[in-house]
Protein backbone atom coordinates (compact mmCIF):
# COMPACT_ATOMS: atom_id res chain seq x y z
CA UNK A 1 0.00 0.00 0.00
CA UNK A 2 1.36 3.11 -1.07
CA UNK A 3 2.19 5.53 2.00
CA UNK A 4 -0.11 8.36 1.46
CA UNK A 5 -2.81 5.79 1.29
CA UNK A 6 -1.86 4.14 4.64
CA UNK A 7 -1.77 7.42 6.61
CA UNK A 8 -5.36 8.24 5.18
CA UNK A 9 -6.70 5.17 5.61
CA UNK A 10 -4.77 5.28 9.27
CA UNK A 11 -6.68 8.63 10.48
CA UNK A 12 -9.98 7.49 8.66
CA UNK A 13 -9.95 4.69 11.35
CA UNK A 14 -9.00 6.56 14.28
CA UNK A 15 -11.68 9.22 13.25
CA UNK A 16 -14.52 6.40 13.28
CA UNK A 17 -11.99 5.45 16.81
CA UNK A 18 -13.48 8.10 18.42
CA UNK A 19 -17.04 7.45 18.19
CA UNK A 20 -16.37 3.94 19.41
CA UNK A 21 -16.79 4.82 22.76
CA UNK A 22 -20.24 7.25 22.53
CA UNK A 23 -21.99 5.00 20.25
CA UNK A 24 -21.20 2.05 22.51
CA UNK A 25 -22.14 3.76 25.67
CA UNK A 26 -25.57 5.12 23.54
CA UNK A 27 -26.01 1.45 22.77
CA UNK A 28 -25.25 0.20 26.27
CA UNK A 29 -28.22 2.59 27.66
CA UNK A 30 -30.90 0.02 25.99
CA UNK A 31 -28.60 -3.70 26.39
CA UNK A 32 -26.38 -3.12 28.84
CA UNK A 33 -22.43 -3.23 29.02
CA UNK A 34 -22.11 -5.99 28.19
CA UNK A 35 -24.22 -6.43 25.81
CA UNK A 36 -23.19 -3.31 23.97
CA UNK A 37 -19.79 -4.90 23.34
CA UNK A 38 -21.25 -8.19 22.29
CA UNK A 39 -23.39 -6.43 19.19
CA UNK A 40 -20.26 -4.24 18.57
CA UNK A 41 -18.04 -6.96 18.08
CA UNK A 42 -20.85 -8.58 16.48
CA UNK A 43 -20.85 -6.48 14.01
CA UNK A 44 -17.44 -6.00 13.90
CA UNK A 45 -17.12 -10.14 12.62
CA UNK A 46 -19.95 -9.55 10.38
CA UNK A 47 -18.02 -6.98 8.36
CA UNK A 48 -14.65 -8.35 8.38
CA UNK A 49 -16.56 -11.90 7.29
CA UNK A 50 -18.47 -10.02 4.15
CA UNK A 51 -14.82 -8.47 3.28
CA UNK A 52 -13.23 -12.24 3.41
CA UNK A 53 -16.09 -13.46 1.18
CA UNK A 54 -15.61 -10.58 -1.33
CA UNK A 55 -11.51 -11.05 -1.45
CA UNK A 56 -11.69 -14.72 -1.94
CA UNK A 57 -12.72 -16.12 0.84
CA UNK A 58 -12.00 -18.36 3.91
CA UNK A 59 -8.97 -20.36 2.53
CA UNK A 60 -6.11 -18.05 4.83
CA UNK A 61 -7.76 -19.17 8.13
CA UNK A 62 -6.14 -22.76 6.92
CA UNK A 63 -3.45 -21.71 8.93
CA UNK A 64 -5.19 -21.18 12.41
CA UNK A 65 -4.30 -24.73 13.27
CA UNK A 66 -0.65 -23.00 13.95
CA UNK A 67 -1.79 -20.48 16.01
CA UNK A 68 -0.41 -20.14 19.84
CA UNK A 69 -2.12 -18.41 22.51
CA UNK A 70 -0.07 -15.30 22.09
CA UNK A 71 -2.08 -14.71 18.83
CA UNK A 72 -5.21 -14.19 20.90
CA UNK A 73 -3.91 -11.53 22.51
CA UNK A 74 -5.50 -8.98 19.86
CA UNK A 75 -8.91 -10.33 19.80
CA UNK A 76 -8.55 -10.04 24.14
CA UNK A 77 -7.43 -6.41 23.46
CA UNK A 78 -10.88 -5.75 20.83
CA UNK A 79 -13.12 -6.87 23.45
CA UNK A 80 -11.02 -5.05 26.09
CA UNK A 81 -10.96 -1.86 24.34
CA UNK A 82 -14.88 -2.15 23.31
CA UNK A 83 -15.67 -3.05 26.55
CA UNK A 84 -14.15 -0.51 28.90
CA UNK A 85 -14.14 2.35 26.66
CA UNK A 86 -18.26 2.56 26.15
CA UNK A 87 -18.14 1.83 30.60
CA UNK A 88 -15.29 4.87 30.95
CA UNK A 89 -16.73 6.97 28.03
CA UNK A 90 -19.38 8.58 30.62
CA UNK A 91 -16.67 9.62 33.19
CA UNK A 92 -13.57 10.54 30.94
CA UNK A 93 -15.61 12.02 27.53
CA UNK A 94 -14.68 10.79 24.30
CA UNK A 95 -11.62 12.94 24.38
CA UNK A 96 -10.54 11.40 27.69
CA UNK A 97 -10.81 7.79 26.05
CA UNK A 98 -8.95 8.20 23.23
CA UNK A 99 -6.49 10.00 24.94
CA UNK A 100 -5.75 7.54 27.46
CA UNK A 101 -6.22 4.50 24.97
CA UNK A 102 -3.56 6.51 22.58
CA UNK A 103 -0.85 7.40 25.34
CA UNK A 104 -0.73 3.85 26.48
CA UNK A 105 -1.05 2.55 23.20
CA UNK A 106 2.22 4.34 22.20
CA UNK A 107 4.24 3.79 25.17
CA UNK A 108 3.68 -0.17 25.51
CA UNK A 109 3.86 -0.07 21.46
CA UNK A 110 7.46 1.25 21.76
CA UNK A 111 8.37 -0.86 24.64
CA UNK A 112 7.28 -4.09 22.27
CA UNK A 113 9.48 -2.45 19.49
CA UNK A 114 11.92 -2.39 21.67
CA UNK A 115 11.99 -5.65 23.25
CA UNK A 116 10.92 -7.34 19.55
CA UNK A 117 7.74 -8.23 21.00
CA UNK A 118 6.20 -11.26 18.35
CA UNK A 119 8.62 -10.77 15.84
CA UNK A 120 9.06 -6.99 15.77
CA UNK A 121 11.73 -5.00 14.15
CA UNK A 122 13.84 -3.76 17.75
CA UNK A 123 13.57 -0.16 17.80
CA UNK A 124 16.04 2.29 19.97
CA UNK A 125 14.03 4.22 23.14
CA UNK A 126 15.62 7.51 22.18
CA UNK A 127 15.64 10.48 24.32
CA UNK A 128 12.85 12.12 22.16
CA UNK A 129 10.97 9.33 21.96
CA UNK A 130 11.25 9.27 25.61
CA UNK A 131 10.33 13.37 25.64
CA UNK A 132 7.19 12.57 23.40
CA UNK A 133 5.86 9.48 25.64
CA UNK A 134 6.03 12.18 28.49
CA UNK A 135 4.12 14.82 26.36
CA UNK A 136 1.31 12.25 25.97
CA UNK A 137 1.57 11.26 29.78
CA UNK A 138 0.75 15.01 30.64
CA UNK A 139 -1.50 15.67 27.49
CA UNK A 140 -3.67 13.12 28.51
CA UNK A 141 -3.70 14.59 32.08
CA UNK A 142 -4.63 17.59 31.20
CA UNK A 143 -7.39 16.28 28.47
CA UNK A 144 -8.74 14.18 31.49
CA UNK A 145 -9.11 17.13 34.26
CA UNK A 146 -12.66 17.45 35.29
Amino acid sequence: MERVLAIVATLAAGALVAFQPPANASLAKHTGALGATLISLTVSVVIIAGIMVFAGGFGSLRGVTSMEPVHLLGGIAGAAIVGVSLVTVTTLGAGGVVAATVTTQLIVSAVLDRLGVLGLDQLELTPARLAGFGFLVAGTFLVTLA
